[in-house]
C-alpha cells in the first residue's frame, strides 16, 4: 500500500470518528454508536497499519521481523467484525445481543488463532508489501494467510447481501446509506478475493504479486472509505435534510424581509446577522427580525384592505391559503409605507398622532390573527409575485379602489 495513500485515508476515517466524539461521550451507553465509532477506528488502524513505513517502523521497535502482519490481519479482522455488527444492530429485532456476541466469539478466535499460527511459523525475511505472496507456501504462515482472508471474505459478504437485501425494504438516508455501505462490502469482497488468488497461483508455482499488492489494496481502500460513508449517510442525511429545509424557508422569507428592510433598519429592529452559522440559526435570525418589523407595524394594520384583498383573491384563486398570504402582503406592504410616511413627515409623528377612523381597534386584531412561520413563507411568496399566488395582482386594484372612494 502507498504510504501516503494509507495516511490520508486514516486520516479521514479517523476526523470523522473524532467529529462523533462527542456523541460518543454523552452516550456511551448506546451499542450503536459504539459500534459505529468502532468501525471508522478500526477502518482507519487498517490503513495506518497496513503503509509500508509503519510496517517497517512496527518491525522495528517490536525488533520481530513482521510483526506489524498480524498487528494488521487481526485489526483487518476486527473491522470486518464490528461491520456486520453494524449491519445486525440497523436491523434489529429480539435476536440482535445474541447475534452480535456470536460475531464478536468468533471472530475473537480468529484473531487469537492469527496470533498462535504466526508464533509458530518463521518468517526471517521482512516483507513490506507482499507478505501474504512471498509466505504463502511457509507452514503455519501459510494457514495464518488463509485464516485471515477467509474471514475477512466472510464478513464482508454476510455484510453486503445483508445490507444490499434490506436496502430494498427501506427508503431515505437508510436506504442510501445501506446501498453505499452494500458497495463497499463488495470492494472489501475484492480485497480478499484478489489475495486469495494471489496466494493460490503461488501455490500452483505462479507469481502474480500486482494482484495480491496493488490490486488488493486498492479495492481495500475504496471499500473502507465507502463503508464509513455508508454508516455516516443514515447519521447525517436527516441533519442535512433538515439544514435543506431550514435553507430554503430562509431563502424564500427573503422578500418579506426586504419589505421590511427599511423600518427594520431604521428602527434598529434587526439583530446582528450570525455569521459561520448553520441555515437553521440563519433561519431564526430571519425569522426573529420579521417578526420584531411585523410587530412595530401592528399600529398601521387596515383591517378593510385585509377582509378586500382576501375577498377578491379567494374569488380569483378559490385557495384560502393563497387568498390569506395575499391579503396579508397587502396590508403589510401598506402598513410599511404609511409607517415609513409618517417616520419621513414628521419625526416621531407616528407615535404621537391619532389613528385614522380604520385603524381602530386593529392593534388587538393583529395581535390575534398575526400569521404564523408557514403562513410567513406563502406571504413572502406573495411579495415576490410567486406563481404559487399569482392572485396577488389582486391587492393593487383594491386599493386604487380604496383610494378612489376615499
Amino acid at each position: 500500500m502507498n504510504g501516503l495513500l494509507g495516511y490520508v485515508s486514516c486520516a479521514v476515517l479517523w476526523l470523522v470518528l473524532v467529529v462523533k466524539a462527542p456523541d460518543l461521550v454523552r452516550h456511551r451507553d448506546d451499542p450503536y454508536l459504539r459500534t459505529i465509532c468502532a468501525v471508522l477506528g478500526l477502518g482507519g488502524l487498517c490503513f495506518l497499519l497496513g503503509a509500508p513505513p509503519t510496517v517497517g517502523a512496527v518491525n522495528r521497535l517490536g525488533q520481530i521481523p513482521n510483526l506489524a502482519a498480524p498487528l494488521t490481519y487481526a485489526a483487518i479482522t476486527a473491522y470486518s467484525a464490528a461491520s456486520q455488527i453494524l449491519v445486525v444492530l440497523w436491523r434489529g429485532g429480539p435476536g440482535v445481543p445474541r447475534t452480535a456476541r456470536r460475531w464478536v466469539l468468533a471472530y475473537t478466535g480468529v484473531v487469537l488463532c492469527v496470533a498462535v499460527l504466526f508464533l509458530l511459523g518463521d518468517a526471517p525475511v521482512e516483507r513490506r508489501e507482499d507478505l501474504d505472496t512471498y509466505y504463502a507456501t511457509t507452514p503455519y504462515l501459510r494457514e495464518m494467510i488463509l485464516l485471515y482472508l477467509l474471514g475477512h471474505l466472510t464478513a464482508v459478504s454476510v455484510t453486503g447481501v445483508s445490507a444490499l437485501r434490506w436496502a430494498r425494504e427501506v427508503r431515505g438516508p437508510l436506504r442510501a446509506g445501506l446501498i453505499t455501505l452494500g458497495a463497499g462490502a463488495v470492494c472489501g469482497a475484492g480485497y480478499s478475493l484478489s489475495k486469495l488468488v494471489a496466494v493460490a497461483a503461488r501455490w500452483s508455482g505462479q507469481d502474480w504479486p500486482t494482484l495480491g499488492t496493488d490490486v488488493a489494496q486498492a479495492a481495500a481502500g475504496l471499500g473502507a472509505l465507502m463503508t464509513a460513508a455508508g454508516v455516516l449517510i443514515p447519521v447525517a442525511g436527516p441533519r442535512l435534510a433538515e439544514w435543506r429545509r431550514a435553507w430554503r424557508t430562509y431563502v424564500r422569507l427573503a422578500p418579506l424581509e426586504r419589505e421590511l428592510d427599511d423600518i427594520l433598519s431604521r428602527r434598529r429592529l434587526r439583530l446582528p446577522r450570525p455569521r459561520w452559522s448553520s441555515p437553521a440559526t440563519r433561519l431564526i435570525w430571519r425569522q426573529t427580525s420579521i417578526h420584531n418589523g411585523l410587530s412595530h407595524l401592528d399600529a398601521h394594520v387596515d383591517r378593510e384592505l385585509y377582509d378586500e384583498t382576501r375577498e377578491a383573491a379567494l374569488r380569483t384563486t378559490g385557495d384560502p391559503e393563497r387568498a390569506a398570504a395575499t391579503a396579508w402582503a397587502a396590508v403589510i406592504s401598506a402598513a410599511a409605507r404609511v409607517c415609513l410616511t409618517d417616520h419621513d413627515g414628521v419625526p416621531g409623528a407616528a407615535d404621537r398622532a391619532p389613528r385614522q377612523p380604520g385603524y381602530a381597534g386593529e392593534s388587538e386584531w393583529f395581535q390575534e390573527r398575526a400569521p404564523g412561520t408557514d403562513a410567513l413563507v406563502r406571504i413572502a411568496d406573495a411579495l415576490a409575485g410567486s406563481p404559487l399566488v399569482r392572485a396577488t395582482a389582486v391587492a393593487p386594484a383594491v386599493a386604487a379602489e380604496r383610494s378612489s372612494a376615499v
